[in-house]
């Protein structure tokens, strides 16, 4: 695990798996627009959480690329699922502000509901083939410019699943925070 500090904010990259996270508040789901069981993310948090997540789901969907809503954790280790659903690449646009606002929307809503720790996974890089190395930095980055204004999150954790991912993460970590 790599940390470092951000204003009072503790971030942290993880390499495992996001429904695992026991000692996190609430972890994000990178979502599909009915805000269903998939693949990758969404596949493993509906999963682990069971078929009351998908049922407390069905009201608020459909949602739109960027936007972020929030349920129980049902069954998962945690106490809340933010769900976002991320741009496909070269399909949804500005692809750029629409990653971003994910991430910032969720904090939103982690804020809203005095959260105290968030997971978040690398967010349409999988399925929706946001390319790994352009994704990392709009997320860091909007993480850093909101991490000032936080005032109950205390710790965000990147939760990477493949070890490639892990070390793009942490390398541009190093690159970023260097003195």
């Amino acid at each position: 695990m790599t940390t470092c500090k951000i204003d009072a904010i503790e971030l942290e990259l993880r390499n495992g798996d996001i429904a695992q996270q026991s000692d996190i508040e609430a972890v994000v789901n990178a979502a599909n627009a009915q805000l269903r069981m998939g693949g990758g993310v969404a596949g493993a948090i509906h999963r682990a959480a069971g078929p009351g997540l998908e049922k407390e789901c069905r009201p608020l969907a459909p949602i739109k690329p960027g936007e972020a809503v929030i349920t129980g954790a049902h069954n998962l280790p945690n106490l809340y699922v933010i769900h976002c659903l991320g741009p496909v690449y070269g399909v949804d646009r500005p692809e750029d502000q629409l990653l971003a606002d994910c991430y910032r929307n969720a904090l939103k809503l982690a804020e809203k509901k005095e959260i105290s720790s968030i997971a978040f996974p690398a967010i349409s890089t999988g399925a929706f083939g946001y390319p790994i190395e352009e994704a990392i930095p709009l997320a860091i980055d909007t993480i850093t410019a909101h991490a000032g204004r936080l005032k109950s999150l205390k710790r965000i954790a990147m939760v990477l699943f493949s070890n490639r991912d892990y070390r793009a993460h942490e390398n541009y970590l190093n690159q970023k925070f260097k003195s």
